[in-house]
């Protein structure tokens, strides 16, 4: 038979490729074309269902700019959380109210229940705050003000079971910058924090604040530096903060502020605020101040030792002085005596100007030169007397012994301004016509108890702020000068019993004796 015979499909089985791809092309065509109908079928259907909800799906994770979870995923396990306690003492229960005139100062019950269900005695009191693992030893970096006056000090890491709490040590503490350095004890090593320096960060750059704001552990909040050289509390010298408007809040205090490459520029110590809540402005101590306090404060004697010449000067710059005098710089005013500055001649009115060849510009610069200098050493001290450029050796000498001595003397000098409580643990003052007149007491009579100091006799006895003592041992006392002639002759072992006025009860004009040893 002629192949031809077949017509088309005859040719196309003699030439078997092309039957083959033209079997293969109507397949597809066909299944084109019922998709097409399909899809418009659902079409139909879809617009029909139009006015019903649509479901949700949820997309592939995107990966977004991590830079900020990077940091805090590193740094979180190197930051803690602090709880401390503390023993607070319970008021006097007899007599409660501390103002003449305040109300029911007196339980007729207190006295039963106190017999027969004890005195509830001192009460805890709690506080937390954050600190920074410095070293894998279990050295833990955070703020004076948190672990100060704590009876006890617990430490919480991340990844611990609930509950679980590390017993913490205090290492050292240094008020002039509020910094602590506390210690754990740890069977393994602990993660620690990466130091930067603080000098690097300019204005603007981002950072993060990590720690525990009211409790909520291992918060991150994220802010720019707003600011450098903040001074905030006045004669704080050495506090000069980074200011941040990342949030920090009461629990952030002695966590870390970090930058960028996850280093710890700063310890967050304090915030701006009229409500004790974050209000956009929070300070941390710059980690260049943290790290030479910290290797002060390990060393064996666990105390930062600062250096001082003893003068003083204008707390800021006064652009009039040096007008007046003719140079810049840091002019005295006062040369405190007994100290190296006198002995080395320097005097009232010598405009400092350098400090071992280094210039000084401003108190900051005189104090930051000094105070880092070892008690012992000497500096040459460049001034200028009467426009005349000078030079003068001086002798560091330790700061806080030196300052001390010298809060000694004014504390003597002002005896009169703040009288002092006596050996019975309580301060006086004279009685004003008013508070005679409320007692009921003639004018002139007795003295009226300013102040008593807790844990002391005059406390134990049950004297409180506001009464009026009449006598001690039967004598009488009218003034401040009676009452200390009277009791700077009393002996340990020593009976002593006041004569007192007070207001109870609401009755006006109680007299009672108030009676003990003296221990």
């Amino acid at each position: 038979m002629d192949p031809r015979a077949g017509g088309l499909w005859g040719h196309l089985r003699a030439n078997q490729p092309a039957y083959t791809l033209t079997i293969v092309a109507t397949l597809a065509i066909g299944i084109l074309i019922g998709t097409v109908i399909s899809r418009g079928v659902r079409g139909q259907e879809s617009r029909k269902n139009s006015d019903g909800p649509a479901p949700l799906t949820v997309p592939s994770p995107t990966q977004l700019s991590n830079q900020f979870s990077q940091i805090a995923k590193e740094l979180e396990p190197s930051v803690v959380n602090i709880n401390t306690e503390s023993r607070v003492k319970s008021p006097h229960r007899r007599r409660a109210s501390p103002n003449p005139g305040g109300g029911d100062d007196q339980n007729p019950f207190d006295d039963f229940f106190d017999r027969f269900f004890g005195n509830p005695g001192p009460q805890k009191e709690t506080s937390l705050g954050s600190g920074v693992i410095v070293d894998a030893k279990g050295y833990i970096l955070t703020n004076r003000h948190v672990v100060e006056k704590a009876d006890r000090i617990k430490v919480v890491l991340l990844g611990d079971s609930p509950g679980v709490m590390h017993e913490a040590r205090v290492i050292g503490t240094d008020e002039e910058t509020d910094l602590a350095v506390i210690k754990i004890d740890s069977d393994k090593p602990l993660p620690v924090v990466k130091l930067g320096n603080s000098d690097s960060m300019q204005v603007g750059d981002w950072v993060l604040a990590v720690g525990s704001p009211f409790g909520l552990e291992e918060t991150v909040t994220a802010g720019i530096v707003s600011a450098k050289g903040r001074n905030i509390v006045a004669g704080r010298q050495f506090q000069s903060f980074i200011q941040t408007d990342a949030a920090i809040n009461p629990g952030n205090s002695g966590g870390p502020l970090v930058n960028m490459a996850g280093e710890v520029i700063g310890i967050n110590t304090a915030i701006l605020t009229d409500t004790n809540a974050y209000a956009g402005v929070g300070f941390a101590l710059p980690s260049n101040t943290v790290v030479s306090v910290y290797n002060q404060l390990i060393s064996p004697e666990h105390r930062v030792s600062r250096g001082s010449i003893g003068i003083e000067f204008p707390p800021q710059e006064n652009p009039a002085i040096a007008r007046v005098y003719g140079v810049s710089g840091v002019t005295i005013e006062n040369v405190i005596p007994g100290t190296p500055a006198e002995a080395a001649g320097l005097r009232v009115g010598d405009t400092i100007t350098s400090v071992d060849g280094k210039p000084v510009k401003n108190g900051d610069d005189l104090v930051s030169y000094i105070a880092s200098r070892r008690p012992g050493t000497k500096v040459t001290i460049g001034f200028v007397r009467d426009g005349k450029p000078e030079q003068a050796a001086v002798a560091v000498a330790d700061r806080l012994k030196l300052l001390g001595r010298r809060l000694n003397e004014e504390d003597d000098e002002g005896e009169e301004a703040a009288p002092k409580p006596s050996k019975l643990g309580l301060s006086v003052g004279a009685v004003t016509n008013d508070l005679a007149d409320r007692f009921d007491i003639p004018a002139g009579k007795g003295v009226v108890v300013r102040d008593v100091r807790p844990g002391s006799f005059a406390e134990d006895l049950g004297l409180i702020r506001g009464d009026v003592i009449l006598e001690v041992n039967k004598q009488p006392v009218n003034s401040e000068d009676d009452f200390d002639r009277v009791t700077s002759s009393l002996k340990s072992g020593q009976d002593v019993v006041f004569l007192i006025r007070q207001l109870r009860a609401g009755r006006e004009g109680g007299t009672n004796f108030l009676a003990g040893t003296l221990p």
